[in-house]
């Protein structure tokens, strides 16, 4: 079927306004993403560009005054909205079947149909007046935010270090888009998909990169660092691995849980507070943070002070500390996300909002989208002028992929004939290990795309070398 045919399905080859008026929106829409289904299924990537382009871009030419083109007739009573959301859709219908036929170079060149022909559009300009109106809508789409969001998929496999520096964190705004109820399904389903596939990746270099660069042979199998905090990150992730055994902050997790299950609401939220800045090191932060905290959860909800807590409530109190350490209004950062991190201590800011999920990892999406709420704030900002933030969100990516359900990371003291009472850790003296788990061994991939060595009897893979 080509543009062509769709327009015949449609009930006219070129749709006057008295007729468009007849036609049912829904039905034009459905018909039209189910032969973009049919044609992306069945033709060749470059045959698709070219229809795509045919239906929503070379229409635009038209030198019949007395006529619209087809696709944009659909929308008789100028509904730019609608418009804008049947184009995305369609794209997303593409982009989600390129990208599951690994066809990622064609999303790109999608992507490029628009920012090629707004050119064009500057430098003339149609005398039909309706044809006018629709190139404003497309021009209105590629300066929008929508736009941007389809961009995500063309950046995927650029250098993330090159280009502006939120690049480098399109994960997080691409969860925000899957779980926008406003976006098309296939957007949402898109996004969710390339964040997860960004995530192992992470995951995967990181765990490679700590692997050789422990090595003896690091010098002729060099992995590449997938931050950008240079071979420092060794000692963070010693750091952060550090806290394991009985007071690792899984188990304190685990422990909070079952004291608390049983609680009032009013009670669990002191028992929160206590809990967030237990084991917190620099007193000037608990202070800060036990106050501000107080302030902002002790008396929030206090309807519910009597009822005892909840899976439903727990997963709004956590949103709301969530909030109250990054961003309350989702659009600025929090006065205590600012003040915790001016006094120079990412980490232990990191530790606590992981110590909130390790609580309920249901909070996790509203977390990862506050993170890109945050970054979209701080997107205006020179690099130069983010690099406290850039900081913490490079340190929040290595504290979560430690964290992560498929992947656990131990220390083992090399010299411990050489151990002295010293009270401070020779972190010099330890190395990292990092393995997949053996339930996802079972799976066949842990969410690394099954790399790495895999030995028998269940028995898990150790990335060292």
């Amino acid at each position: 079927m080509t543009a062509n045919r769709l327009q015949k399905s449609q009930g006219n080859k070129h749709f006057g306004k008295s007729n468009s008026r007849q036609i049912n929106l829904q039905t034009a829409q459905e018909r039209t993403y189910k032969f973009l289904v049919e044609i992306v299924h069945k033709w060749s990537p470059e045959d698709v560009l070219k229809e795509f382009k045919l239906l929503f871009i070379d229409c635009l030419d038209s030198v019949d005054l007395n006529s619209a083109p087809s696709i944009y007739a659909m929308f008789y009573e100028n509904n730019e909205q609608e418009f804008r959301h049947t184009l995305k859709r369609c794209c997303y219908i593409i982009v989600n079947n390129w990208d599951s036929q690994r066809k990622h170079k064609y999303i790109k060149e999608l992507v490029e149909l628009f920012v090629n022909y707004k050119i064009k559009i500057w430098a003339a300009e149609s005398g039909s007046n309706q044809i006018n109106i629709y190139q404003k809508w497309l021009i209105n789409f590629v300066n929008s935010n929508d736009y941007e969001e389809l961009r995500l998929f063309a950046l995927r496999h650029k250098e993330e270090n090159k280009g502006h520096w939120t690049n480098r964190y399109t994960t997080y705004l691409l969860v925000a888009q899957s779980f926008d109820k406003n976006n098309p399904k296939e957007q949402q389903e898109a996004a969710l998909k390339l964040s997860k596939q960004m995530k192992d990746k992470f995951k995967f270099e990181l765990a490679m990169y700590i692997a050789r660069s422990q090595s003896a042979k690091s010098s002729e199998t060099r992995y590449r660092n997938p931050t950008i905090l240079g071979d420092n990150v060794l000692h963070l992730i010693k750091t952060i691995v550090l806290k394991k055994g009985a007071f690792s902050h899984e188990n304190l997790a685990n422990i909070f849980l079952r004291q608390t299950q049983n609680q009032s609401f009013k009670l669990f939220k002191d028992s929160l507070q206590k809990y967030l800045i237990f084991s917190v090191e620099r007193q000037d932060f608990v202070e800060t943070l036990k106050q501000q905290l107080s302030d902002k959860i002790s008396p929030w909800k206090k309807e519910y002070d009597e009822q005892t807590i909840s899976k439903e409530l727990l997963l709004r109190t956590c949103n709301r500390v969530i909030d109250c350490l990054t961003t309350e209004k989702g659009r600025e950062p929090s006065q205590l996300f600012v003040l915790l991190l001016s006094q120079g201590h990412p980490l232990t800011l990191v530790v606590v909002l992981l110590k909130v999920i390790l609580i309920c990892q249901n909070a996790r999406s509203h977390l990862e989208i506050r993170m890109a709420d945050l970054i979209g704030y701080y997107d205006n900002y020179p690099e130069d002028e983010c690099q406290w933030v850039i900081n913490f969100i490079e340190i929040f990516n290595i504290t979560f992929a430690i964290y992560a359900e498929n992947v656990e990371y131990n220390l083992i003291n090399m010299k411990q004939d050489e151990q002295t009472s010293q009270p401070m850790v020779n972190l010099d003296a330890y190395r990292v290990f990092s393995q997949l788990k053996v339930d996802a061994l079972r799976r066949g991939d842990g969410g690394m795309g099954g790399q790495g060595d895999k030995e028998t009897g269940g028995t898990r893979v150790i990335f060292d070398f």
